[in-house]
């Protein structure tokens, strides 16, 4: 048809026609059609320099589609359990700068380089994880793969940032929600969605009290990047969203409010230095998500203040409402004043619709500050690995402070006294144990490494052989002289056992 009607030049409705075919078969299939286009390629070889350009463009882009298609397919195809294990490989292999197990050389393969590896090993996690059904979040978001995913959410690029939000989204998102919550904005009413939820199990619920303090503080400075536009808002808005849906108990609501309060406060008072459109965002972010939140507790009071804060947005300060700030050219302030209290949301004011059973409203009063870690600061340097890292795994591998808690008495101070020249020590062995492997040459390190291992090898031979040696028995000892067997008859009181 193509050739019969003279539509390889121009060739738009050719690109049109191979696009509609790539995306309408498996992703299998593509090969064949890139093979036929090849072959036509071929056939038109005494053909005008313009008809073949136009077929040159034609297979450009199917191959360009197929390449796209293929990452990630097979993945996808996998049940659950083996497309986890795909997951945890996938998410092993994403450069993030700063940590030892992902040490890439920029030099070698450049910035550019190494965001195109990591745009490619995202984009096949997003297909890997779609569709993927867990029941627990522990076993869908475990921490070697939920940390390195974290690092790479605060990363300077906003379209990988983007990226991590829609594979948390695929894996929280169990109850396919998400259509319905796309595009930031005031949701009118919320019961009209039909969400669909059941209620958060006990795995849940400890998941969120280990790892739900993680998700605020990257949503908090998530929030905060002067590169967000539009669609990183939308994102977020849905991750909040989401989050309130599947793993939402009484507790983690309050503490959900409390983080969109602090991201409120954040931008009003500005210590970031952010751009006005940002701040402006962050605003309506606030306002977008706390009117879905009000709605899906289903507390009138809650409900009302925000109505009420929302309707005098619409007519005072527009550009704080998500409907208004992400159009194109929208009139943005000079300043926001912190002063007119009735244009934002107010602590006392939720924390009195909250109050009585099922709620702990007095948390609210307690700001939400994240815990500032050196993961912010790895995920942007460029070098990989320096003494700090070994620091850290030695930090890492002393107990949590809050586990050694107890009531301060008398005796406690007393123990304190007398041990601290034992701490003294046991800081200086550690002081002795990192410089000796920051400094000490490789050799050295391998051969006491090595005696270490031999000095082990020997003992475990020692306990093998006591063990696996079956002991004496009362109706004789069997042993072998001059090639015939011979029985010694042992008393049970003049046996030895071996000393296990």
């Amino acid at each position: 048809h193509l050739d019969n009607h003279h539509l390889w030049d121009p060739n738009e409705f050719a690109v049109s026609c191979f696009r509609i075919i790539m995306y309408s078969i498996q992703a299998q299939h593509s090969h064949h059609v890139i093979q036929q286009v090849l072959n036509h390629l071929d056939t038109n070889n005494k053909n005008t320099p313009r008809v073949r350009a136009g077929i040159v463009q034609v297979l450009l882009e199917t191959v360009a589609i197929a390449a796209k298609g293929s990452v990630g397919f097979f993945g996808g195809n996998l049940p659950d359990y083996q497309r986890a294990e795909v997951m945890m490989f996938i998410m092993g292999k994403v450069p993030v700068y700063g940590t030892p197990c992902h040490t890439l050389d920029p030099g070698k393969i450049g910035n550019q380089g190494t965001k195109r590896i990591q745009t490619m090993l995202l984009s096949s996690l997003i297909m890997v994880t779609s569709g993927f059904k867990s029941k627990s979040m522990a076993g869908a978001l475990p921490p070697p793969f939920l940390d390195p995913l974290f690092s790479i959410s605060l990363m300077e690029d906003g379209e990988l940032r983007q990226m991590v939000l829609e594979i948390l989204h695929n894996i929280i998102d169990r109850h396919d929600n998400r259509a319905k919550l796309r595009g930031i904005r005031i949701i009118p009413n919320v019961a009209a969605l039909k969400i669909k939820r059941e209620k958060i199990s006990k795995q849940d619920v400890a998941f969120m009290k280990k790892h739900g303090q993680q998700l605020y503080r990257h949503i908090y400075l998530g929030c905060k990047e002067e590169d967000n536009v539009h669609k990183n808002f939308e994102l977020l808005f849905t991750t909040l969203a989401i989050l309130t849906i599947e793993l939402a108990n009484e507790e983690v609501v309050i503490d959900l409010i409390r983080l969109a309060i602090a991201l409120q406060d954040m931008a009003l008072v500005n210590e970031e230095n952010m751009p006005m459109c940002i701040r402006c965002g962050i605003m309506a972010l606030v306002a977008a998500y706390l009117n879905f939140l009000s709605q899906m507790i289903a507390n009138p009071p809650f409900c009302q203040h925000v109505s009420k804060v929302i309707e005098l947005r619409n007519m005072d300060a527009p550009y704080l409402l998500p409907e208004h700030i992400f159009r194109d050219k929208c009139p943005l302030p000079d300043s926001l004043d912190k002063d007119d209290r009735l244009l934002y949301f107010q602590t006392a004011d939720m924390a009195e619709c909250l109050a009585g059973p099922g709620y702990n409203a007095e948390r609210l009063s307690i700001p939400y500050i994240p815990q500032v870690t050196d993961e912010d600061r790895l995920t942007r340097r460029k070098s990989f690995v320096d003494t700090t890292s070994i620091q850290d795994i030695m930090s890492n591998s002393l107990p949590d402070k809050s586990q050694l808690a107890e009531e301060i008495t008398f005796e406690t101070l007393k123990k304190a006294i007398d041990t601290t020249g034992l701490e003294e020590q046991e800081r200086e062995k550690r002081r002795q144990v990192m410089e000796k492997f920051q400094k000490a040459p490789f050799e050295e390190i391998a051969a006491h490494c090595e005696s270490k291992a031999n000095m082990l090898h020997d003992r475990l031979a020692q306990i093998f052989e006591l063990t696996i040696r079956p002991p004496p028995s009362p109706s004789g000892v069997v042993s072998i002289s001059a090639g015939h067997t011979q029985h010694q008859s042992v008393p049970v009181y003049e046996m030895k056992f071996p000393d296990l």
